[in-house]
Order: structure tokens, then C-alpha cells, then sequence
């Protein structure tokens, strides 16, 4: 099904301000994707999106900090719109957002104020 895309919104901060390796970071964005297709593996557009593995479509883009990956989880959750923040353990500290795959027109809205990420 052409036209699903997930979002993928990793912390700007854990590269800038706090110094996290790229690959410690890319890492971050690897398992929030795991997650959130394991959690809604039985969704239609999960299911969709899987089974053209070599057209996945994926925007990474970045929130400034905590607080900004925070907003945009909240924001989600109102919506209901399904999603998985990722927690980094043992240290507890949120580092990426990922939503279950969506027709773009579906939730394109609430990631336009993000820009690319660029480490």
C-alpha cells in the first residue's frame, strides 16, 4: 500500500549537548522502529507496509530536547495516535518517538514543525 510512512523523531540534543555517539544514537532510532511494528504488528497498515519491505518510507526528524519529545508524545496520545517513546534503560531517559505506520495525509500535521535531523 503505497503512501504509509513512519515517523521517527530522535532527541537533537543527545548528539549536541550531551555528546552521544551517532551510531549510540542511530541505535535509539532502531529500537523505537522494532518496538512500535512489534506492538502493532496486527494493524492493517503495519501489515501493509511489511509486506513491501523495499519501499518502506521513513521521515527522521528531530526534537530540540526532553521536553519537545515530550509534547509530541502527549499530543499523539490525545489524538490517539500510535506511537511508541522510547526509553533508554538503564538510564530512564526518553530518546526517540516512533509512530506505527500511517497514510501520510493521516499525520503528516502533527510532524511539520520538526525538521530533518542532521547529526
Amino acid at each position: 500500500m503505497s503512501g504509509l510512512v513512519q515517523y521517527v523523531v530522535v532527541r537533537g540534543d543527545l548528539s549536541k549537548t550531551l555528546g552521544w555517539p551517532m551510531g549510540a544514537i542511530i541505535a535509539q532510532a532502531c529500537h523505537a522502529c522494532t518496538a512500535v511494528i512489534h506492538l502493532f504488528y496486527n494493524d492493517s497498515n503495519t501489515q501493509a507496509y511489511l509486506a513491501d519491505l523495499d519501499s518502506m518510507h521513513k521521515v527522521v526528524l528531530e526534537a530540540s530536547d526532553e521536553a519537545g519529545l515530550h509534547t509530541l508524545c502527549s499530543k499523539l496520545k490525545e489524538d490517539d495516535i500510535h506511537h511508541k517513546l522510547w526509553i533508554e534503560q538503564p538510564e530512564n531517559i526518553p530518546t526517540c518517538l516512533v509512530t506505527k505506520p500511517y497514510p501520510k495525509n493521516e499525520v503528516q500535521s502533527y510532524f511539520k514543525k520538526y525538521k530533518l535531523l542532521k547529526l
